[in-house]
């Protein structure tokens, strides 16, 4: 059938329609009382710039096309991310602090998930120009700000830092596949597999990164890894870094996860997962990216997550739908003003239009405006 849509594909019907645009609406309000200001980049953009320092799993998931215009190949975006730093670098070009923005479509290759759509309505906030662990606590906090004005409150947050594994990656000397297969070995905590493959790795290097899959808890993983990995300036910083946001989020569900990398391939420090109630798969993402700045030609001190509207909706109970007054089709004044009256205390106002008898409660309508004497009334539908 032609109207068949693609594969994790989908539309949005109006009930689901109505709790995305609430849902968009109400957060991106919260975001702009805290000083995030909303940027809209565009759909489309030369693959070079759209995937530039965002890694391979971008370019991977990025559908690419020729442009009629230039010849040059293109990409429908995957992640608003690398496009709103792109802003912040190249565009706005501001010294201090900048907060941003943003939700959008993005289309994927593949679906994350296999519950997950290829279409994503991502929603994120990023803050620019902050190097130290206050911007990543602001960050933290507003996600599960976020989160609970959403009404999907996380249960969890797991947070990691990638500067331990680049610190014991570097301390063994190992070259970049050997590091991806040690990343991807971390990332499914195959320990045996991972064993095998660090048989040649000198100790104390190879003992610390097997106890990576081990260092997951809450507050007191972090005591256990200052005792279990070397004495290293850059672990030192990263283990220091993950203490103070253990005593800044404490009213917070946090937990540390030293072996989870997500986003390795362009993070540079804090990173983390929030995951709902029966919710297996991740809520969010995020975590500091200060790289990522420089392949626009400015380099940036820069952290922030996102998230797919979406994905919340679907874990909301249905919504109760409005229902709507029908208006009579007629030139009448003083049923223009009730109409009006109404509409600006928030009702929904259906005009009749002629020949659609009986047919008006799948519209919603529920009650009617009649003439009664002088003055219009509202007045159960009887259909």
């Amino acid at each position: 059938m032609r109207w068949v849509l693609p594969d994790y594909i989908q539309d949005a019907l109006p009930s689901e329609a109505d709790q995305l645009e609430a849902l968009r609406r109400g957060l991106l309000d919260a975001f702009r009382v805290r000083g995030y200001q909303l940027v809209m980049p565009p759909l489309l953009e030369y693959l070079d710039s759209l995937t530039t320092g965002a890694g391979q799993d971008l370019k991977l998931r990025t559908f690419k096309l020729v442009d009629q215009l230039s010849g040059r190949t293109m990409g429908v975006r995957a992640d608003m991310t690398p496009q709103v730093t792109r802003i912040d670098a190249h565009l706005l070009n501001r010294q201090g602090v900048s907060r941003l923005c943003y939700c959008g479509s993005v289309l994927h290759t593949l679906p994350s998930t296999l519950t997950a759509t290829r279409e994503p309505l991502q929603l994120g906030a990023e803050l620019y120009g902050h190097a130290g662990i206050e911007a990543d606590i602001e960050i933290l906090g507003l996600l599960a700000e976020v989160l609970r004005l959403a009404e999907v409150p996380a249960t969890r947050i797991d947070i990691g830092h990638v500067g331990l594994f680049h610190a014991l990656a570097a301390r063994a000397g190992l070259v970049p596949d050997r590091e991806e297969e040690l990343f991807d070995l971390l990332q499914a905590k195959d320990v045996p597999e991972l064993r095998s493959r660090l048989a040649e790795v000198a100790e104390p290097v190879r003992s610390a990164l097997l106890a990576l899959p081990e260092l997951y808890g809450g507050p007191d993983v972090l005591e256990r890894a200052a005792a279990r990995l070397p004495q290293d300036d850059e672990i030192g910083a990263a283990l220091a870094e993950l203490r103070r946001l253990a005593d800044a989020l404490a009213d917070l569900p946090i937990s540390f996860d030293l072996a989870d990398l997500r986003g390795y391939h362009y993070h540079s420090g804090i990173v983390f997962a929030a995951y709902g109630a029966a919710s297996p798969a991740a809520l969010a993402l995020g975590g500091r990216y200060d790289r990522v700045g420089e392949a626009f030609g400015r380099a940036r001190p820069a952290t922030g997550f996102s998230l797919d509207l979406r994905e919340l909706v679907w874990r909301l109970p249905a919504p109760v739908t409005a229902r709507a007054v029908l208006a009579p089709l007629a030139a009448d004044p003083e049923l223009a003003r009730e109409v009006a009256a109404l509409r600006a205390r928030g009702e929904i106002v259906v005009t009749a239009l002629p020949g659609h008898e009986g047919t008006w409660n799948e519209s919603g309508c529920d009650r009617q405006l009649v003439k009664r004497g002088d003055r219009w009334a509202v007045e159960p539908l009887g259909e």
